[in-house]
């Protein structure tokens, strides 16, 4: 198979010219000082709607022909990929149908609405894809792959142009990844240069590793709470750029990619989804393994306000500054004032509190007679600051744990 080569990206680029944004770098202090040399983040989540997609979605429909345009395009995605190929196709003006889960974040939904395609919702991710295959049979509508073509590749690379422009020292670039297409296009433009690419992919559900040992695209089953990069499997043409020119594929956790998202919007002030912070979290996750001066990619932050607050309270817990623990002590008064009063005194801020005269689920026999658990949360200063919080209360008496 050909590889997107340089030329390809540059005129994909000359395409793009008044339709995207040549997104900012912005230095990451917070991963400067974790890796001890310069940091900085490729902000695409200020890209036109929301993510980088809208580069490779509009150069595929781009060079379709005119009869292909006519007869309209059609895609399957989970919300970046449809908000790409539906403002990609109004620009165009071209008709655009996107199948997306139903379980899709309603802003999702509802932005890809708003750039006027029709969105039709079937029940799962795995099915928008034969749902979306299905109808550009039916229709003649053509099917705009989220990343499995050299045009997607093409598009996608325009970042790593950006990046060797932006940055004429990078040495590293860690790019997050699902199917492979930014990953594949960032290395077509930046490996020929000298740099080197890794991509980050969400552990849970990790498809490139097994697959670069496999030697072809390989299925996995999982989940994960990056749903820009739940992708079960490679592409044929992502596949054939990454194990030519990538350097790694590293993975991280679900706690690690929470923490990355409140990591860039506490300390970056940058507000982005789960997919978009797993190069990031990367970076914070593997310090010293790679080269400085690096770019991390910030590849979207198209995030569901509701799973915003689930992934901040994640972020706070996995860095030790948000603890939910359980006390078990005598039913009578005064003891619970005798809690808390430890409890601020060895620093901790209470956020919430609830006896518990029952089991967690309601039925069965509650605590010790005489007893009562009682269930705080509160916020600490780290995992130490929490552990010296337990030790205070068990010093004192308390059978105490963390929940």
């Amino acid at each position: 198979m050909e590889l997107v080569g340089r030329d390809d990206i540059e005129a994909a680029r000359a395409a793009l010219a008044g339709v995207v944004r040549e997104t900012p770098v912005t230095p990451s202090r917070v991963l400067e000082e974790a890796v001890n040399g310069p940091v900085l983040l490729k902000c695409e989540n200020l890209q036109r709607a929301g993510s980088f997609k809208i580069r490779g979605a509009y150069r595929r429909i781009q060079r379709l022909t005119a009869d292909e345009r006519a007869a309209g395009v059609v895609a399957a995605s989970a919300g970046n990929h449809a908000q790409g190929v539906a403002l990609a196709a109004q620009l165009l003006g071209t008709r655009a149908t996107v199948f997306m889960p139903a379980g899709a974040p309603l802003p999702k939904v509802e932005a890809t609405r708003e750039y006027g395609a029709q969105v039709e919702l079937v029940d799962s991710l795995d099915e928008t894809f034969t749902a979306a295959t299905d109808f550009a049979a039916r229709t003649g509508a053509v099917l705009i792959h989220p990343f499995d073509h050299p045009d997607i590749v093409a598009g996608q690379g325009t970042v790593g142009l950006e990046i060797l422009e932006q940055v004429p020292e990078v040495a590293t670039v860690v790019v997050c990844t699902g199917g492979g297409g930014l990953l594949a296009g960032i290395a077509a433009a930046c490996v020929p240069a000298g740099v080197r690419v890794v991509g980050a992919q969400a552990a849970g559900l990790a498809a490139w590793p097994p697959s670069l040992a496999a030697g072809a695209p390989t299925g996995v089953a999982g989940a994960t709470i990056a749903d820009g990069i739940a992708v079960s499997r490679p592409g044929d043409v992502t596949f054939a750029h990454v194990r030519a020119l990538v350097d790694e594929i590293v993975t991280v956790d679900e706690e690690a990619l929470a923490r990355g998202v409140l990591r860039c919007l506490e300390r970056d002030k940058l507000l982005v989804e789960p997919a978009g912070a797993a190069a990031a979290a990367a970076v914070a996750e593997y310090p010293g393994r790679w080269p400085a001066p690096l770019v991390a990619v910030v590849s979207g932050g198209n995030v569901d306000p509701v799973l915003l607050v689930d992934l901040v309270r994640r972020g706070l817990v996995a860095a030790g500054r948000y603890a939910a623990l359980r006390v078990r002590l005598p039913d009578r008064p005064g003891y619970l004032a005798d809690v808390l009063r430890l409890v601020g005194r060895a620093g901790g801020n209470v956020v919430d509190v609830e006896h518990r005269r029952l089991t967690a689920s309601g039925s069965g026999p509650g605590p010790v007679p005489g007893t009562v658990d009682v269930a705080l949360t509160l916020e600490a200063r780290g995992h130490d600051h929490r552990a010296a919080i337990l030790a205070e209360l068990a010093v004192a008496g308390y059978d105490v744990a963390a929940e």
